[in-house]
């Protein structure tokens, strides 16, 4: 009997403390919660048992504040110099175990940062904003998602995505970097839409009400430890055409001397090369448009034509492109299709001089 006395207490007091535990959170037990624990002593006097006497005593948990600011996929942003709305996406993890609103700030990196992909920062994108997933889909939706300055009411271990969007400026080579960073703080939630005050660590001894404590121990890459925020790093790379273009010249016939070592005489005839040359590991190139007035002193050779993408043998533009180009008050143009990274393409047309 006293063995099963012994096994039927323990079950009750564990569910006793079952009914009186409070739900406890990744981030912890909730701030301002009520732990109560009561102690109860019984005894007997000359054998009889006397009425038990009890001794309680309450503490408040108080606020323990620290939140997770990470970059999502570990990889750069691809760009083109001139895009617009160039998306890198970050997550805010609440890790307190209160609720808060958090102020965000978009930042650039220096020039000659080293960026956290590799490569040095070396420009800014313009237009910087910052949008939280509104429809949680995880990709950024200008129509759905809400341009943002603060986080509003996130809960105890819930996570929002944030997108840094930005345009990219013309006139960036391939390769060339620009890092940014987006950077959370805590703030007093309570009022919905509002962004909240700024957080106050307490001080001194213990209270007995809810205290504040900064826990966010570990540095992000823009913060300092134990200040109420944290921050991750991301990157746009310039992905482009690296084209040069070389134009030349060469006599292929006079009126004297005809094609044997023809001479620059008044009705010879000139054979005009322009070639793009697009470098190696370079993006393509596409619609590459060529544009040559001529001068007053040569006159255009129609019966040659404009040959468009058009190769180069040993230094020599070779005749073999396609006459698509044109010539009109005296300009000559015509567009390249493709220009894919270390290939050359020409423009080939004649004149005579005058």
């Amino acid at each position: 009997m006293k063995c099963t006395s012994r096994m039927l207490g323990a079950t009750s007091a564990l569910a006793l403390l079952a009914l009186g535990a409070t739900t406890a959170h990744a981030a912890g037990t909730t701030a301002g919660s009520s732990i109560t624990n009561t102690a109860t002593i019984s005894f007997q006097v000359g054998g009889i048992t006397q009425n038990t006497q009890t001794a309680s005593d309450t503490l408040v948990v108080d606020r323990k504040i620290s939140l997770t600011v990470a970059e999502v996929g570990n990889t750069t942003t691809v760009v083109t110099p001139g895009s617009v709305s160039q998306v890198t996406t970050f997550t805010v993890t609440n890790t307190s175990n209160a609720p808060l609103d958090f102020a965000l700030e978009a930042l650039q990196l220096a020039d000659g940062t080293v960026a956290p992909r590799g490569g040095t920062d070396s420009f800014n994108a313009t237009n910087v904003r910052m949008f939280v997933d509104t429809n949680n889909n995880g990709t950024f939706d200008s129509a759905n998602d809400t341009l943002v300055t603060f986080l509003d009411e996130v809960a105890a271990d819930a996570t929002r995505r944030v997108f840094i969007v930005a345009d990219i400026p013309l006139g960036l080579a391939n390769g060339t970097v620009a890092g940014v960073a987006l950077r959370a703080t805590g703030r007093e939630a309570g009022v919905a839409n509002t962004q909240g005050a700024a957080l106050v660590q307490t001080t001194g001894a213990n209270t007995a009400g809810m205290d504040t404590v900064f826990a966010d121990t570990v540095a992000g890459s823009d913060d300092a430890a134990r200040d109420a925020a944290h921050s991750a790093r991301d990157d746009y790379t310039v992905a482009t055409a690296a084209l040069t273009v070389v134009k030349t010249s060469r006599i292929v016939s006079d009126p004297v001397n005809l094609t044997t070592n023809p001479k620059m005489i008044p009705g010879a005839t000139i054979e005009y090369c322009i070639a793009v040359t697009n470098a190696a590991g370079a993006t393509a190139a596409s619609s590459v448009g060529v544009n040559d007035p001529l001068p007053s002193t040569v006159t255009y050779d129609s019966s040659f034509g404009v040959k468009v993408d058009g190769t180069v043998s040993s230094g020599t533009c070779q005749a073999d492109g396609t006459t698509a180009g044109s010539h009109a008050a005296g300009i000559v143009t015509g567009t390249i299709s493709s220009l894919p990274a270390a290939t050359t393409r020409t423009l080939l047309f004649r004149a005579t001089i005058n």
